[in-house]
């Protein structure tokens, strides 16, 4: 369980998150996971980053029980470690390629919707059930996906969208059968990172530099929203129905 780096072949690091049984991640596990990306990143040998998970599905979002047993402390640090993980997939010094299986939710939002390259297995599905959470947060990152109208309808809602229908709208690179899935982010990977090293570093940071929008700003102005919602007790009863049958 937790968070793992292996450099598979020359020039491609995969980092690997584990957290059964659905990869909710708790604080610590944010935390780690955008040390394990800092480093592949720094790394001079790296020239492609694979994100991937192992498990029923990519990722879950945050541990809500942990913030349930823990209440403002571990808000808050689910808050920075959270914050922290998806701006060091943004930030990474070179691409970043998601490999996407089962579900991808919340914080799951919050990496694919950062990272440079998203591959999908057939059975993937992505979502925002933070209205449901008693939170708020990553729909900066989900309008990266989808278009505005289209964010605002998922996120007000909960509802998913299937890889094939973020592949429709041109988000997701590829959509394979999950046993597939690997193979296909590798074989990405390695036509990246047969480029020259100094420059898709370059390149990386260039295209960073003409985003539209500054994420990691937009997205800690969304958790300040998320934060009035635990302070006013909207949140704590909303998760008080988490995981309840009928809820």
């Amino acid at each position: 369980m937790g968070v793992s780096t292996s450099c598979v072949e020359k020039g491609i690091a995969v980092v690997t998150v584990g957290f059964p049984p659905v990869n909710a991640l708790p604080v610590a596990g944010w935390s780690a996971l955008a040390d394990a990306v800092r480093a592949a990143g720094r790394d001079p040998e790296v020239r492609c980053v694979v994100l991937t998970s192992e498990g029923r599905g990519f990722n879950a979002g945050v541990d809500i029980k942990e913030i349930q047993n823990d209440g403002n402390s571990a808000l808050i640090g689910a808050n920075h470690a959270c914050a922290e993980a998806f701006a060091a997939v943004y930030d990474c010094a070179v691409p970043v390629v998601a490999a996407v299986h089962g579900f991808c939710l919340g914080g799951g939002i919050g990496l694919v919707g950062n990272a440079d390259v998203i591959v999908a297995s057939e059975d993937a599905v992505f979502g925002l059930p933070e209205l449901d959470r008693g939170a708020l947060g990553a729909a900066t990152h989900l309008a990266r996906l989808v278009p505005q109208h289209l964010m605002r309808a998922l996120y007000y809602t909960s509802r998913t969208a299937t890889a094939a229908e973020l592949h429709a709208h041109g988000s997701v690179w590829q959509v394979v059968p999950r046993g597939e899935l690997r193979a296909a982010a590798l074989t990405l990977a390695r036509e990246i990172a047969a480029k020259d090293g100094r420059l898709l570093r370059l390149a990386k940071a260039a295209i960073n530099g003409i985003d539209p929008v500054d994420v990691r700003r937009s997205y800690r102005f969304e958790q300040g929203f998320t934060f009035e919602a635990g302070l006013s007790g909207v949140a704590d009863r909303v998760r008080a129905g988490f995981g309840k049958e009928g809820a």
